[in-house]
């Protein structure tokens, strides 16, 4: 009698022959007394066997190593009762195929048509097995590029923040230096206002110090220098071949001296009109130059201070370039100053001595308060003994009645005067 029932294809069996060399399933035996497929006990021991099994298997000739890690990622794609499933369906399917074969011996038609159509039953089992598998990879593949997509624009936007939080952190770091030196640039200013403030303190403590006695006794230091310094410049002027009487009127023509050598005090006044102008500008410090004996130290020390701007400026607008050039024969201590140095020459040490003076003055008349302010007597004024006094008297002249002096009137102002307050430091005049 002929079999006619459904063969499996040869590709199924080899499939399941490999599959179950892979987990090393054991042999079954011809079951006479239990049906394995209702075994719970031998899927459970198939199962055990299956999971702790760590021998190397061998598939069609070839070693095949227990990849726990492959069964781990299964796990994540089936459940523990799919994994189950399968193996139970791998046991059923192996042993209807081994009661398959008992079917031939002895030779068992319906049997065999049974076994047969068991072990077709149990391949579409393993055939839905493996779609469902191949469904979930593929959900599970495309859920995981949504997700990497997803991530990727995460990913994109965040770094389009960071970039955009480097940015401004930059542009902080920026403001934070710029700040830095807005902050050392005020510092800076504050400690050079806390110097100012404090210099301001020492002045006016030295301007308790500096009262009216001791701006009267540099005015009288002054007036003596200046007097000093006009001696050697007659003296120069009357060696260099100059006219004096030409010389005096040239200053002022309208004065009327008494005795000839009171044209003297023309160049006097020639001399203190050049010092003291423009003298109340600003104020300077006079302790730079107090602490010297000798004023060309001074100079000498410091020649860009403003006492050596000062000498520098007065020299070059008191003596003429003609005059220089008459009393020298050149123009070398001109030039010597112009470029900024002082010479120690006899003559320019006497202007210095005169230039410190007045120098003083300036600074102690800045320095009061209230400050002094200067004041010059216009020819032809009626004399005033308040705010004059004769230098012809001061320099040890005839002595006038205080009667004719009323009467007499200012030819020259030989010194200026000051007013400090209610107190006047009295002008030096000559008179008619």
């Amino acid at each position: 009698m002929e079999y006619t029932g459904t063969k499996p294809p040869s590709n199924i069996s080899e499939l399941v022959s490999k599959f179950v060399k892979l987990y090393k399933l054991r042999s079954i035996g011809v079951f006479s007394a239990e049906n394995p497929l209702t075994s719970s006990k031998n899927s459970a021991s198939f199962a055990e066997d299956s999971s702790d099994n760590t021998e190397e298997t061998e598939c069609d000739g070839e070693k095949i190593h227990p990849q726990p890690a492959a069964v781990s990622f299964q796990r994540n794609i089936f459940g523990e009762a799919e994994i189950l499933k399968l193996f139970d369906t791998v046991s059923a399917l192996k042993s209807a195929y081994v009661q398959l074969q008992e079917a031939h011996i002895p030779y068992d038609p319906a049997k065999i048509i049974a076994t047969d159509e068991l072990v077709v039953s149990n391949l579409e089992t393993l055939c839905k097995i493996k779609h469902a598998y191949k469904e979930k990879q593929l959900k599970k593949s495309k859920l995981d590029s949504s997700s990497l997509e997803f991530l990727r624009s995460e990913v994109e936007v965040n770094e389009r923040l960071l970039e955009n939080l480097k940015s401004e952190n930059k542009t902080k770091d920026l403001e934070i230096v710029r700040l830095k030196q807005e902050l050392q640039d005020l510092a800076f200013r504050n400690s050079k206002l806390e110097e100012i403030i404090r210099r301001g303190r020492v002045e006016r403590k030295n301007a308790r110090v500096l009262d009216v006695t001791m701006f009267q006794n540099s005015f009288e230091a002054a007036a003596k220098s200046i007097h000093d310094f006009a001696k050697p410049l007659i003296s120069l002027m009357m060696a260099s071949g100059w006219d004096l009487d030409l010389a005096a009127k040239s200053i002022d023509d309208g004065v009327a001296y008494a005795r000839r050598s009171h044209k003297k005090y023309a160049f006097e006044a020639y001399i203190a009109w050049r010092m003291f102008h423009g003298m109340l500008l600003d104020s300077n410090n006079i302790n730079d130059i107090m602490k010297f004996d000798d004023p060309i130290d001074a100079l000498i020390d410091n020649p860009n201070s403003g006492f050596a701007k000062f000498c520098r400026k007065k020299y070059l607008l008191v003596v003429h370039p003609m005059m220089e050039m008459s009393f020298f024969g050149n123009m070398d201590q001109r030039n010597f100053i112009l470029s900024g140095k002082h010479p120690r020459t006899p003559f320019y040490e006497i202007f210095v001595k005169m230039a410190k003076w007045v120098w003083v003055l300036r600074g102690i008349a800045c320095s009061l308060d209230p400050e002094a302010k200067i004041f010059v007597v216009k020819g032809g004024s009626k004399f005033s003994d308040v705010y004059m006094y004769s230098i012809v008297q001061d320099r040890g002249g005839p002595v006038d009645s205080d009667e004719g002096q009323t009467t007499q009137r200012v030819q020259l102002t030989v010194m200026p005067g000051f007013r400090i307050g209610e107190k006047v430091v009295r002008s030096r005049v000559y008179l008619s």
